[in-house]
């Protein structure tokens, strides 16, 4: 048999009958819920590895992975055990770059902002820029596009605040390039230009630099993006960059710096840059939950990449001892306890909007460390 007969297309899978085939995405849970093709079987490949009797044999198996390469050799093992498989070509990726060929709909995105999200995202969205100081008369604001769900609702609403211009400020809509695979880099680009986003894209080596770094490599990574991302946006003249942190980021933050870092902080709405004179950092999201941002998306048929990293590129089932982060235990943990107590994410929100300074042992201010015994006498 040619190889051509293992493997399917894009193409192809759009004309295969569903009854007789059922394409099976072997990425890790995680990844097929941030994005899939639609009827598919989300089957991670380590499930497969321990029993292939999972499988139904009774159909044609198109096998998904990210980019084809794993799925083509589970396919080709699945057809030694007399299995009918083939491998779709490309992967989940080459089905999302397909997706760029549809007609532009920028504007019922953006309709879509005005009256279906109104109140969840557009609403909570005016209420941080307002409530927190966000975005002041001649600002120019260098947004920040990841090339995620969040980045990228966060630029379409700064677009919508700038339609309604009730004071001067400006909007430059910045993407850092720190060495993304040539997949990353076409889904990014093309969603902005789906999207009607103008983006201005420049280039880093900063996976490469951390690349071999074995201790906390994830924090170096994000401290020098960072550093670059507020190093261009002062050479545009702008005076802030904005990050796409949501009120999940932040309480997730809150629980990770008490459970792992042994200590009471949040992630702020704005901060003024300690190396770069001039220039703040805002975070517009700040109020909105993460599964409405996810809601958007689903709602649009929207695709975006998941995590650009060079250390998480592949699939959790490409690389089985990815095990998670911190923040996913976290992230775990907080839905396990929205279990018992519904209010469980509001709450830990609001307690550091109301800390009692009378009833903490010590705080640090600056960088001097405040004790209860400095005035208990007094």
């Amino acid at each position: 048999m040619n190889r051509e007969e293992y493997e399917i297309s894009i193409e192809e899978l759009k004309r295969v009958d569903k009854n007789t085939c059922t394409v099976i995405d072997i990425r890790d849970e995680i990844s097929y819920n941030y994005g899939n093709i639609p009827n598919s079987v989300n089957i991670p490949l380590e499930k497969i590895k321990n029993d292939k009797s999972i499988l139904p044999k009774d159909k044609r198996l198109i096998i998904c992975c990210k980019s084809g390469q794993i799925s083509d050799t589970l396919a080709e093992e699945l057809r030694e055990d007399g299995y009918d498989a083939v491998n779709l070509v490309n992967g989940y990726y080459g089905w999302l770059k397909d997706k760029f060929t549809d007609d532009d709909y920028a504007a019922d995105v953006e309709k879509s902002i005005r009256k279906k999200f109104s109140k969840t995202i557009w609403g909570r969205f005016t209420k941080a820029v307002i409530e927190y100081e966000l975005v002041k008369p001649n600002d120019k604001i260098a947004v920040c596009i990841s090339g995620g769900k969040d980045s990228m609702l966060m630029a379409k609403l700064f677009q919508e605040l700038k339609r309604h211009n009730k004071f001067p400020f400006e909007l430059v809509y910045l993407v850092m390039d720190p060495g993304y695979s040539v997949e990353n880099r076409d889904v990014i680009e093309n969603n902005a230009r789906k999207l009607n986003i103008p983006i201005t894209v420049f280039e880093t080596q900063i996976f490469e630099s951390v690349y071999n770094v074995e201790k906390y490599p994830c924090y170096l990574c994000a401290r020098m993006r960072r550093g670059y991302l507020y190093k261009k946006a002062k050479e545009l003249g702008c005076n802030k960059i904005a990050l796409g942190h949501h009120y999940d980021d932040v309480i997730e933050t809150i629980l990770m710096g008490m459970l792992y870092g042994g200590q009471v902080q949040t992630m702020m709405p704005k901060l003024h840059s300690t190396n770069y004179e001039g220039m703040e950092l805002i975070r517009p999201l700040y109020l909105i939950r993460e599964a409405e941002i996810k809601h958007w998306r689903d709602y649009n048929k929207l695709n975006f990449i998941q995590c650009a990293c060079r250390f998480t590129d592949t699939c959790t089932s490409c690389n089985p001892s990815n095990t998670g982060s911190k923040r996913q235990e976290i992230k775990q943990l907080i839905a396990q306890l929205k279990k018992i107590n519904p209010q469980i994410e509001s709450n830990i929100f609001r307690s550091v909007e109301n800390v009692n300074l009378n009833t903490i042992i010590s705080y640090k201010k600056d960088d001097y460390q405040h004790s209860f015994l400095d005035d208990y006498d007094k």
